[in-house]
């Protein structure tokens, strides 16, 4: 641990403690001495952390500065991944409230108290110039935060994260479970290289470790890279559901996300379209540079899925190259 690390047994603020990836970087740091400050609007709905003894569950609206200014003070560092994929109207400002407005209020908040150290989960090739307002809006949050005169910092920019319980690969295998014969795929031939969730949970736990790490940017990628047929496909065979996979035309695609995002829980939506022509791939290898080995996502798929592992005679397709 360098100097400019929080101690172990310091005290650490996580914002979106409490979701998918948050809740795996709440019990990695809790098992490692830290004490954990979680804001939330529910605890109810987080109490499967409240068993964490370092962990305190603190009813709270992050949106508000004097509570942001709270929860930060006398901390050792902060880890912000609050996000959302989908927001409830359609002209980006749900995406600015999320990610860059917090952004900017949290980074006021800790500059004040004099918090050493911000680790920003971001998102691949977040953008202000971005094609969507998911990727501007990360990308306006990451400019905040490189501006910031008094704030050491490091931003993680992972690929679509997948793990158990994850909304991306059992998504689609609830959809596949729905849809008895085929599957309308949009954008069959976008291409990702999926990172497990516990590789970008060490890649936190480094970024506060480690002082090297500060005002640097980390893509964060699996091993492998696929389409999105290709992970269907998969998820098609691990569940053992035979359905056609119909890779959608383009104006299909938009018509779909069109359609769909004016549904409830808007599955697909004009901004998930507009990300997915960016392919999610890094353009360095940020998991390498962590001294991460990224899990293969073959070798973790049925974890993934909640389904026991796979035969060696089932074998999923191989990536693309």
């Amino acid at each position: 641990m360098t100097a400019s690390s929080p101690r172990i047994g310091g005290t650490l603020c996580v914002l979106g403690g409490t979701g998918f990836v948050g809740s795996r970087v709440v019990a990695h740091l809790a098992a490692r001495g830290y004490q954990l400050r979680l804001p939330t609007r529910d605890p109810v709905r987080a109490r499967h952390l409240a068993i964490l003894p370092s962990a305190r569950l603190l009813r709270a609206d992050v949106h508000d500065p004097d509570t942001l200014a709270r929860l930060v003070n006398r901390c050792d560092a902060v880890v912000n991944l609050v996000g959302i994929l989908n927001e409830a109207g359609h002209d980006g400002s749900g995406f600015q409230h999320a990610h860059a407005e917090v952004t900017a209020k949290l980074v006021r908040a800790c500059e004040a108290a004099g918090v050493p150290k911000l680790v920003q989960v971001s998102a691949l090739h977040a953008d202000v110039n971005g094609p969507s307002h998911y990727l501007r809006s990360k990308g306006q949050a990451e400019a905040l935060i490189t501006g910031a005169q008094s704030l050491r910092w490091t931003i993680l920019q992972p690929s679509v994260i997948y793990g158990p319980g994850d909304s991306f690969l059992n998504r689609f295998a609830a959809l596949l479970g729905q849809l008895p014969l085929a599957l309308p795929l949009a954008c069959p031939n976008a291409r990702f290289a999926p990172v497990h969730v516990d590789d970008v949970v060490t890649a936190v736990a480094r970024s506060l470790r480690d002082g090297a790490t500060d005002g640097r940017t980390y893509e964060l990628c699996g091993p492998e890279i696929y389409t999105l047929r290709e992970l269907v496909q998969m998820i098609a065979a691990a569940t053992g559901r035979r359905r056609w996979i119909i890779g959608l035309p383009d104006w299909a695609a938009r018509l779909q996300a069109r359609i769909m995002e004016r549904l409830p829980g808007k599955i697909f939506t004009m901004d998930n379209y507009r990300s997915l022509g960016v392919p999610s791939i890094c353009r360095s290898d940020g998991c390498a540079e962590l001294g991460i080995t990224p899990r293969s996502l073959q070798l973790n798929l049925a974890a993934s899925l909640g389904l026991s592992p796979p035969s060696q005679h089932n074998s999923p397709p191989a990536p693309a190259n």
